[in-house]
């Protein structure tokens, strides 16, 4: 997919997400990736909502991966309701969706990251295999989707 054409499809795709889930408060991959090298800013909590497989493939530092269909909540019991959280998947969507079901569970200050992984990987933002080596691989998820994804990120998957 040409570059053009591949922006246009993501940026529709950003606005159907954002029409989608009006009250989730979305960060775009700039402001996000400035966030994280500020530290004189409190960091955030990052969720990647994603399969594990494609976890396993890639993910930006310090991420914690949540099931995207059945969310662990539980898994944010020591997480004060206030703590700023960042949730990512491949395009925004899935992440969306946890986004919305941690502000009912009361968290205050969730964001979505607005083009999710695929975003932040075609404009060459820091990703990691595990928490130590460096990758530039993405799961494409699927034939499909994967197109918003640059063909030289694609891993195999």
């Amino acid at each position: 997919m040409k570059t053009t054409l591949r922006s246009l499809a993501l940026r529709l795709l950003k606005l159907f997400i954002k029409l989608s889930f009006p009250n989730v408060s979305q960060i775009t991959t700039v402001e996000f990736a400035a966030w994280l090298l500020d530290s004189a800013k409190l960091q955030p909590f990052v969720l990647d909502a994603r399969s594990q497989a494609e976890y396993a493939v890639s993910h930006i530092k310090t991420a914690m991966r949540i099931d995207p269909v059945a969310p662990d909540l539980t898994a944010l019991s020591t997480v004060s309701q206030d703590t700023p959280i960042v949730v990512y998947c491949s395009v925004g969507y899935r992440s969306a969706q946890v986004a919305q079901q941690l502000q009912r569970k009361g968290f205050s200050q969730i964001f979505n990251l607005s083009g999710g992984l695929f975003q932040w990987a075609n404009e060459t933002r820091p990703m990691f295999k595990d928490d130590e080596h460096p990758t530039q691989l993405v799961h494409p998820y699927d034939a499909t989707w994967g197109k918003l994804l640059k063909t030289c990120y694609h891993a195999e998957n």
